[in-house]
């Protein structure tokens, strides 16, 4: 959906609410309350408008644990975790055009080179890698912004046409993407035209410039569709940020990979610098998703191999020590859920098993496995459920294998999955995905939210609120809806059919 048509609608239909509800000034949500539904207490976390946190899988905290980044419409913030209080640590130039219900533009293209763009917190600094034009040369660069003193320095000038989005635990590579030749003017995503909203279903929710990768695409699956079937050449490569034990300069590049199948969500190690993992992207029942090189380009190494036709497997993320990469298994598609983690020490194998309603967009663990998370989702997401719009706490318990029953290096270990639901999430458009985290002391699950209207990072509380004031006890969809009176189209809309099934041979 294009952003000035979703303000144009609103401005139209309420245009004191919307006034109030898209701009800053207008009244913000409370700082906190305890959700009505589950008992946990929930903190709203940033005051900007449209600021949000980082993509699940991506690192967003220092490395003594004590800072989290997270991006608004002015620039880059960082927030103490002990106080809460957060301050400005990368802004936007002046006049960059940050506001996208404005300007779109500011979301892509033109303006997203002005601005600021972060890609992930060091792994062994605290530090902020950002991406941004230089104001000399105009040319893309790579910076590192210091946390905690806020100097910034240049790493290095990106070649043109690439981008990266992930750097290495030791903070030496970056790794990016990108097409070969004269093949970007045939990209998807200038070219194909999101299709027009149905009635009745108009959003008003505004992503944030930083943030609207997070936003999924009206046309999503058409798009990745035609992503996929495009076949464009495309190089996997690093770049060299810092100067390397043989001489390498900031900027030289390795190619990894070439591949004319759509390559995407990189993420180093967090712990080994050698390590990357990519997927092969594109509707999961018709690729081999979830991959691993090391980064000299050798041990390119599928991660999961499917044994069942519609088995899809996917959101592939890094366990907090580097051991373990875990993700979304289907078994087959849309119908079985599992939480899959595969170690690559040992080569064990793990698949905790949740319930349709379960089911999330997206998962994440704490360091110790003793707890997961998952950001639930609304009746238009692959597992269909009609009661997951949830922030859900997920306590993991193994299965034993006992009584002589067959096992094997090869086999899945079993397990499963006991829910408790932290916030009622029924007033939250599921386009922007919450993408929940744990903070580093496991005591709050962070996560973004559009439920108010303009979306916010939230935390809420592991632990059950104990004894807390009746007047902190309210509904979180309607306290929600007092400020965005505006449905979120998904929520209240009908759930997808089942997929076609074949008559049963007798």
């Amino acid at each position: 959906m294009r952003l000035h048509t979703i303000a144009a609608f609103l401005l139209a239909a309420h245009p004191i609410a919307s006034i109030a509800q898209t701009t800053p000034g207008g009244p913000m949500p409370p700082r906190t309350w305890v959700d009505k539904d589950t008992g946990h207490r929930v903190w709203r976390l940033s005051d900007e408008p449209n600021s949000g946190g980082f993509y699940f899988n991506v690192n967003a905290y220092t490395p003594d644990g004590k800072q989290m980044i997270y991006t608004a419409p002015d620039g880059i913030h960082v927030m103490d975790m002990d106080t809460r209080k957060a301050r400005l640590l990368v802004p936007n130039p002046p006049d960059a055009g940050i506001d996208p219900a404005a300007d779109p533009s500011a979301v892509r293209g033109a303006g997203a080179n002005r601005n600021p763009h972060a890609l992930v917190v060091g792994n062994k600094t605290n530090s902020v890698f950002f991406t941004q034009a230089d104001p000399v040369t105009h040319t893309p660069a790579v910076w590192k912004a210091d946390t905690n003193t806020g100097a910034i320095r240049k790493l290095t000038d990106l070649p043109p046409k690439m981008s990266i989005v992930s750097v290495n635990a030791d903070e030496t590579l970056a790794a990016g993407t990108y097409i070969e030749g004269d093949a970007t003017g045939k990209e998807y995503g200038s070219n194909v035209p999101a299709p027009a909203q149905p009635a009745g279903a108009a959003d008003n929710r505004v992503a944030s410039a930083a943030q609207g990768p997070h936003y999924q695409p009206t046309n999503k699956g058409a798009m990745m569709e035609a992503r996929l079937a495009a076949q464009l050449p495309l190089v996997l490569f690093t770049l060299r940020l810092e100067p390397g034990p043989n001489g390498e300069k900031p900027g030289a590049m390795t190619t990894l990979l070439h591949s004319t199948d759509w390559v995407n969500h990189l993420l180093f190690s967090p712990t080994d610098p050698t390590l990357l993992m990519y997927c092969h992207e594109g509707p999961w029942q018709k690729v081999d998703r979830i991959w691993m090189i090391h980064t000299d380009g050798t041990h390119n190494t599928l991660i999961h191999k499917r044994t069942m036709a519609m088995e899809i497997a996917g959101h592939e993320f890094w366990g907090l020590d580097g051991q373990t990469i875990w993700y979304d298994w289907q078994y087959p598609k849309g119908e079985d859920f599992f939480l899959a983690g595969y170690d690559l020490k040992t080569g064990k194998r793990t698949a905790f098993h949740l319930q349709r309603d379960e089911w999330s967009i997206h998962f994440n663990l704490t360091r110790d496995l003793d707890l997961f998370t998952g950001d639930g989702g609304d009746p238009g997401q692959v597992a269909r459920a009609k009661d997951g719009e949830w922030i859900e706490l997920f306590h993991p318990q193994t299965i034993k294998t006992g009584d002589g029953a067959l096992n094997g290096p090869d086999f899945f270990q079993p397990g499963v999955f006991h829910s408790e639901r932290l916030v009622n999430m029924s007033h939250h458009y599921y386009r922007e995905e919450p993408n929940v985290r744990f903070s580093p002391d496991k005591k709050l699950v962070i996560f973004t939210s559009n439920m108010f209207g303009p979306s916010y990072v939230f935390g809420v509380e592991v632990a059950k609120a104990d004894n807390p004031p009746p007047a902190d006890v309210q509904s979180t969809p309607g306290l929600a809806r007092k400020f965005n009176p505006v449905d979120p189209p998904n929520s209240k809309g009908p759930i997808a059919p089942p997929p076609a099934r074949s008559q049963t041979v007798k």
